[in-house]
């Protein structure tokens, strides 16, 4: 497939961190449409359960045609009424709890799940979430051993079966997806917060590799969870914790060179992983309406060769 350069990702509209509105959520989905956003990237993590079924819902009367679709599995939900309040940084999520599984069965029911919360009818990309030791820390050789043994043949299965197009990983993490590159065949990979204008520890080898096995790469997170929008101001936040003074001050060197050539640092922030070839897409992923235009107005600005020769 050819990805569109901007997808919408849905963990906001899903209430991470903060509480969206079904309202809040179909103004944000509804723009994006409109805006020409065609590609949306969903998790059954995200509002345990909730933003595959808002997604679901927004995209059932459309084409299916004209949209592409990536969801994730590794997780799977069952119902619990204790579910309330705030639960893995979302707000208010479904009444579900969570729990691991990337083994062969537990690959294949996700997608049947994925599908009943959606009520679509075609899932274009899979991606294997949160393996790794970011996310799983003394539980990642296990659970890293239960996906290349068992899971990995369900994802094979599902793609020589058309039930989806392609599949890969949505990690936070290169060295995990040096790990499986190393042993399976990917065709895409999410790799959120290592590919910024902040941190580009993915250019050394994760990149290089990735284009030598020609898998497409998605960034997300490429404002690293706040700081690329505010600034190097006290609180702001690097990778989901306040940022400390080394990041800081890399920032805060970051914003004196965008000054130089009256550029906002979050659009060069937005921009910055398209510089790379084998970038096919960033995420923007919002949960208010203002700053989904926002983002998209970022990613529109003019930006010249010298601002980025100069960076490089």
């Amino acid at each position: 497939m050819k990805l569109p350069e901007i997808c919408l990702g849905t963990a906001a509209i899903a209430g991470i961190i903060e509480s969206c509105s079904e309202d809040e959520a179909h103004s944000v989905l509804n723009h994006a449409w409109k805006s020409g956003i065609r590609f949306y990237d969903t998790a059954p993590h995200y509002g345990h359960g909730l933003a595959e079924r808002r997604v679901g819902d927004f995209l059932r009367d459309k084409n299916s045609d004209t949209y592409i679709l990536s969801t994730k599995v590794g997780r799977l939900l069952s119902p619990d009424s204790s579910v309330k309040g705030t639960i893995n940084s979302f707000v208010d999520p479904l009444p579900f709890l969570q729990k691991r599984d990337y083994s062969y069965d537990g690959i294949m029911r996700s997608v049947e799940d994925s599908f009943q919360r959606l009520g679509l009818a075609k899932i274009d990309i899979l991606y294997v979430h949160d393996l790794g030791s970011f996310s799983l820390g003394d539980q990642s050789e296990f659970y890293f051993d239960q996906f290349i043994t068992s899971g990995y043949r369900a994802l094979e299965e599902l793609k020589n079966s058309k039930v989806i197009k392609s599949f890969g990983l949505g990690v936070n993490e290169t060295a995990v997806c040096i790990d499986v590159i190393q042993r399976c065949d990917l065709d895409i990979i999410l790799l959120a917060g290592r590919y910024t204008f902040l941190d580009r520890s993915a250019a050394d080898t994760f990149l290089p590799l990735c284009t030598e096995k020609n898998i497409d790469v998605v960034v997300g997170a490429t404002f690293n969870s706040g700081i690329l929008v505010t600034g190097a101001k006290a609180g702001a936040l690097y990778n989901y914790k306040p940022a400390s003074d080394e990041i800081l001050n890399r920032v805060n060197a970051l914003e004196e060179q965008c000054a130089k050539f009256h550029i906002p640092l979050p659009a060069a922030a937005i921009n910055f992983p398209l510089r790379h070839n084998q970038v096919k897409s960033v995420i923007t992923g919002p949960g208010k309406l203002a700053h989904l235009k926002q983002n998209l107005e970022l990613l529109s600005t003019p930006i010249s060769e010298e601002f980025w020769n100069q960076i490089n």
